[in-house]
């Protein structure tokens, strides 16, 4: 049984977690294309390295953030979203 450890709950089984992809930074709405905004949602980088996604413990619905190794699939941390650094 795989854990992922849910910085609210703790250690759960993964099987109690929904993945939601990786943070990316906004594009401006105001200087920004109708064909950029739909690259923007509807294209995945697909890129080796470690990647900070968000996550939802499905029971509890408390998103969060893991920092993962995409070639590995190991779990690096996970961590609330305040710990987030604020983007550019």
């Amino acid at each position: 049984m795989k854990l992922l450890t849910c910085p609210m709950n703790g250690p759960r089984n993964i099987d109690e977690f929904q993945s939601f992809g990786p943070v990316r930074a906004r594009p401006d709405p105001n200087a920004t294309a109708d064909r950029d905004w739909s690259r923007h949602l509807f294209r995945a980088e697909n890129r080796k390295g470690i990647v900070i996604e968000w996550w939802r413990h499905v029971p509890s619905n408390y998103f969060f953030l893991a920092e993962r190794d995409l070639v590995s699939n190991e779990v690096i941390r996970t961590f609330d979203v305040s710990e987030l650094p604020e983007r550019a």
